[in-house]
């Protein structure tokens, strides 16, 4: 099947409804947070991303880098509880953030396509992050930027160089270091498990060639999802180029899946002076 037509929803600002374009345009970098999942194996009535670490809901955290990184204007794809994300984030002083529905969770992909009436404007990149990584470094952020101004291409991956990689996508990259594709774990070669580099979901783009990979996502797969992953394949096969940057730190690759692990990043960032 090709891409869903947008059956998507509504897009709206915080407190507007409605996407607004008044024909500005946003020649800044803008972010796409992911923030429209449930979590069922977090054992909570909340959404995941307003799970508390250090006291404040996590997405706080991400929303925090962004700005710190210079990323001012931030589009929020919600979900499940949407009212409830909105008005959590309704209390920041940050009239950059707007919202896009993603009213079925069919995909990170999908999530992404959510955003597109958002996108109409954006003339500078567009980055995605995950709303549930509260340990996202506004320094790996400035990293990524920075890389992608001098090099340009059409889509930049911030990956990490992880001593036990496993389960995670690796980072294929041929004899003079180019950046050749994804391989998840369960479809890698025995050679290509030795590989540390691994796909941290942190995706820079151009944002016409984010448009146009939105375009072109397929859910032939057994999950009948749209996955962003994909993209960097079809912006490869499309003859433009792809590359990624191992510029995420140690802490990054904590992820945040069930109770104990939101308990081990709650320590972690105590530890690092969150508290």
């Amino acid at each position: 099947m090709n891409s869903p037509r947008d059956p998507h929803s509504p897009s709206s600002p915080a407190g507007h409804d409605g996407a607004q374009h008044g024909g500005d345009q946003h020649d800044g970098p803008c972010a796409i947070v992911l923030a429209a999942g449930k979590g069922t194996r977090m054992k909570s009535d909340l959404p995941k991303v307003l799970c508390p670490v250090v006291g404040r809901a996590m997405i706080h955290f991400v929303i925090d880098a962004l700005e710190a990184a210079g990323i001012h204007r931030q589009i929020v794809v919600v979900g499940y509880e949407a009212d409830a994300v909105k008005s959590e984030l309704s209390k920041r002083d940050n009239a950059n953030i707007q919202f896009a529905l993603q009213a079925e969770q069919l995909g990170t992909g999908h999530a992404v396509q959510c955003c597109r009436d958002h996108l109409a404007d954006q003339t500078g990149p567009t980055i995605v992050v995950a709303g549930d990584s509260p340990l996202i470094q506004a320094d790996s952020l400035k990293t990524l930027l920075k890389h992608f101004q001098e090099t340009e291409p059409a889509l930049l991956l911030g990956t990490l160089e992880k001593n036990d990689p496993t389960g995670l996508g690796r980072i294929v990259r041929n004899e003079a270091g180019e950046f050749m594709g994804i391989v998840e774990h369960k479809d890698a070669t025995d050679e290509q498990l030795q590989i540390k580099e691994v796909n941290m979901s942190t995706y820079l783009f151009r944002t016409p060639d984010l448009l146009d990979a939105l375009s072109m996502l397929k859910n032939n797969n057994a999950q009948s999802e749209y996955y962003l992953t994909d993209s960097a394949r079809l912006l490869r096969e499309s003859g433009r180029p792809v590359a990624a940057l191992a510029a995420l730190q140690p802490c990054e690759s904590l992820s945040i899946n069930n109770p104990e692990e939101l308990q081990l990043v709650d320590q972690q960032m105590r530890a690092m002076g969150y508290a």
